[in-house]
């Protein structure tokens, strides 16, 4: 079977980011999205999550571009080389902010890919046993299968082998596939189409990042502004959801899956 989980980053970002996401779900094929707890508009989100019980919610753990935090990867990488931030207690404390507003997470992911570092892996890893968070993303798109060529597709291979084991250490679980890395910012209707038709067998995560472009989003700390509404009308598009039953592909949750 090809079972796919439409995952939206970024609920909690800004309002117009939270109602595009929503749309995105009640109108088109997006099943999940993870909430930043340190985001501007988690009380919109929460609220938001509550009146829509079919969205699945996860974790989407911060460590950069937020008050109180680095704002590069490049300075995470510094602090966490100089041992100067507090990885697990920085984001255990966003996941019980969540299980606070009365949410039950089923699914962890991180802003800006930051636990593809192995001290915030290590830290993830520990969160989802501690709080019995299954599903851990694994953000390696689909393509990179082993009889890819190149020595970029062979070292991103070889994290891709690293990162499964320390997910395993930990009881962790994660997709089969995942995709939307390389498309994030620049994809439309067409595009995700022939992601629909090119999906492997087995569960796939596909990353996405819609949003209406309004004042809070413009204002905002972000280079994914208009793209938002490019990749929402590309979520909610009639072409799009006639591909999944053309290609064989079963919309999913993480929440639903077995």
């Amino acid at each position: 079977m090809k079972l796919l989980v439409v995952n939206a980053d970024d609920f909690g970002f800004t309002r117009d980011v939270n109602a595009g996401i929503v749309e995105a779900h009640r109108s088109g094929i997006l099943t999940a999205t993870t909430l930043m707890a340190t985001g501007d508009a988690f009380d919109d989100a929460v609220r938001l999550a509550r009146e829509t019980p079919s969205l699945d919610i996860g974790c989407h753990l911060v460590l950069v571009g937020s008050p109180g935090f680095p704002l590069t990867v490049a300075e995470l990488v510094r602090a966490v080389a100089l041992r100067r931030i507090d990885i697990y207690g920085k984001l255990s404390q966003q996941v019980r902010r969540i299980a606070d507003a009365g949410l039950s997470p089923t699914h962890l992911d991180t802003h800006k890919h930051t636990h593809l570092l192995p001290p915030v892996l290590d830290a993830v890893a520990r969160i989802s046993e501690d709080f019995q968070i299954p599903w851990v993303r694994r953000p390696f798109d689909f393509p990179l299968q082993p009889g890819g060529v190149g020595w970029k597709n062979k070292l991103m291979r070889l994290m891709n082998r690293r990162f499964s084991n320390a997910l395993a250490r930990r009881h962790c679980r994660s997709t089969d596939w995942f995709a939307g890395f390389r498309l994030t910012g620049d994809y439309r209707g067409e595009d995700l189409v022939s992601v629909i038709r090119a999906l492997p067998e087995g569960v796939t995560e596909f990353m996405c990042h819609p949003g209406r472009c309004g004042d809070e989003l413009r204002a905002a700390r972000t280079r994914l502004k208009e793209s938002r509404e490019e990749e929402l009308r590309a979520l909610t598009a009639p072409e799009v959801r006639t591909a999944l039953g053309e290609a064989g592909v079963t919309l999913t949750s993480f929440r639903d899956l077995p």
